[in-house]
């Protein structure tokens, strides 16, 4: 039986670009698990795509119902308005960040995802968390290359 997963995930550029970094809180029955990274030089928008391949990667079990909840617009609406099946077509031509979006079909693909956008800096406490998270991994001296971030 597929596990029901709720993943929360933020992205955060101090500059953009600039240094960033991703939270993300998976939650799964009683289970909570927390994961962050951060970047010496990135971009917002890599960031909260990341947070999401990160987070979908971090999954035990294949074939799982998530429940993505984002504040980012970008990666929600890539995939509810179906963007995302254009830009494949195409081989992602012209548009940024082809690296990451190539590494999230492959894991999107493996379960059966939905994706919520939640208005960041609101209400949400797993969002807030998320937040707090991304920025306290960008703020750190713990800092990984982004090696598919090509500065264009």
């Amino acid at each position: 039986m597929a596990a029901d997963i709720r993943i929360f995930t933020d992205g955060s550029a101090l500059g953009n670009p600039g240094r960033g970094g991703y939270g993300i809180v998976l939650l799964s029955g009683p289970h909570r698990k927390e994961l962050s990274q951060g970047f010496r030089l990135t971009t917002n928008n890599r960031m909260e795509l990341m947070a999401v391949c990160v987070a979908l990667e971090a999954l035990r079990f294949r074939g799982s119902n998530v429940t993505v909840f984002s504040d980012s617009k970008y990666v929600v609406e890539a995939v509810n308005k179906n963007w995302l099946a254009g830009w494949e077509r195409t081989g992602f031509k012209g548009k940024k960040n082809p690296d990451l979006w190539m590494r999230f079909l492959r894991i999107y693909r493996e379960h059966n995802v939905r994706f919520i956008w939640v208005k960041g800096h609101a209400t949400t406490v797993e969002n807030n968390r998320c937040d707090e998270l991304a920025v306290a991994a960008a703020s750190s001296d713990n800092l990984l290359e982004d090696v598919g971030y090509d500065g264009a």
